[in-house]
């Protein structure tokens, strides 16, 4: 089936990587099958040297099994048609493709910006790859004053995450860009909150958008993958030489299982989404929550850039809770339906506690707490495609059974 310019994304989620009809029985499977293969085979020595020739000038053609066959190409163009890109760039995770993005932009003696809300492990990243390779990196505030007083003269990137991790702060994206352009850096964010879905930051101005298709494009929990995402010829080059280089692959199955998962994205989403907000309402009716993390929310600190720049939502929100350690323990516990995990962004519900010392070394969370809510904990939960009143329910009575740790002392 053919697509147009003009079908809206939801459409294209549905044709983009369908199988191509035979053109002898002129039939053909509606799933497009997982292509797995390590070697790529060439009718003759011409048809080998366009291929390589095209290669060199940074198109996407198969000479060797780890760039991938058609499996991998649809899911390449399906992310392009997300994001608003014209070349996509596989990796084997989300952090793999933060590595490969940023080690396609930074040389020794460079120097990058890093917002302070981004995911953990690009601070890992750094200590333990990039400082080494005589790369510098400064985790700041995500404002343009404390960028500036930041800013160097050999600074070549900004690298941000729109929302950002743990406490889904939602930046002005399209402010931060600009400034970033004005001073010649090149802008990558992580939008795996967002997933092209709900939030496209090439629009807003981010020059590559990288995404951890493990969570929202999959949707299953039953895979691991990633893409870097830009529609900049030269950014495709530089990303097209490092992808190479580094040997960077992923599986055709996977490629495969993450071309199933986005036929349902935006149904997932926003019923996620819709979850969410349900549970927030009665959170916010708690006497033990004292704040809520997420965009969406409307007492929300971003709610405004959320209106402004984003579609939707989805269910990954944090909330502060007056409960010492012990109940905290007590409510992850006691909870039936919410699984204890990291992931999210899947058809399940999870929820973690957010480590004390990561909120310490957070200067966002410096910026916002109250005395209450520093007296408190703070838990990450993703609300799944369970019915909300049954996870109501059960976070009730593991509510309820924190309480009771109190009376047990």
């Amino acid at each position: 089936m053919n697509t147009s310019s003009d079908d809206r994304i939801d459409t294209l989620l549905q044709h983009t990587g369908q199988a191509t009809l035979d053109p002898v029985t002129g039939s053909g499977p509606v799933a497009l099958p997982s292509y797995r293969t390590s070697t790529v085979r060439f009718a003759s020595m011409d048809a080998l040297d366009a291929a390589q020739a095209a290669k060199q000038r940074g198109e996407r053609v198969p000479t060797y099994g780890r760039v991938g066959l058609q499996t991998h190409a649809a899911f390449e163009e399906l992310m392009c048609q997300l994001e608003g890109g014209t070349r996509a760039f596989l990796a084997p995770s989300g952090m793999a493709a933060i590595s490969m993005a940023l080690m396609a932009l930074l040389s020794q003696g460079d120097h990058a910006l890093v917002v302070d809300c981004v995911y953990g492990p690009v601070r890992q990243l750094h200590k333990a790859i990039l400082s080494r390779m005589g790369v510098a990196m400064d985790f700041v505030a995500p404002d343009i004053a404390s960028l500036q007083a930041a800013l160097r003269p050999e600074t070549k990137v900004l690298y941000l995450e729109s929302p950002g991790s743990l406490l889904i702060e939602m930046l002005d994206l399209p402010a931060l860009a600009q400034w970033a352009h004005e001073h010649g850096l090149t802008v990558v964010a992580d939008n795996t909150w967002g997933s092209g879905y709900i939030y496209r930051p090439l629009a807003l101005g981010a020059d590559i958008s990288v995404v951890a298709a493990t969570k929202y494009v999959g949707g299953h929990s039953d895979l691991m993958l990633g893409a870097a995402v830009t529609r900049d010829p030269a950014l495709v080059a530089r990303l097209h030489e490092t992808h190479y280089a580094l040997g960077s692959t992923v599986s055709a199955d996977d490629a495969w299982l993450a071309i199933r998962g986005a036929r349902t994205l935006g149904l997932r989403m926003q019923a996620c989404g819709d979850h969410a907000m349900t549970i927030c309402q009665w959170l916010s009716r708690r006497p033990e929550v004292s704040h809520i993390f997420s965009p969406a929310w409307p007492g929300d600190a971003g709610h405004a850039l959320w209106q402004r720049d984003a579609t939707g939502s989805n269910g990954l929100f944090s909330v502060a809770v007056d409960f010492n350690e012990a109940q905290v323990r007590r409510v992850i516990d006691s909870l039936r339906l919410f699984g204890l995990g990291y992931s999210w962004g899947g058809y399940e519900s999870l929820v973690t506690q957010v480590e004390p010392s990561a909120l310490k070394s957070h200067h966002y969370w410096q910026r916002v707490a109250t005395d209450r809510m520093k007296a408190g904990t703070v838990l990450r939960l993703h609300v799944g495609l369970e019915d909300s009143a049954d996870l109501i329910a059960d976070l009730e009575q593991a509510f309820e059974s924190a309480r009771g740790e109190v009376a047990d002392e």
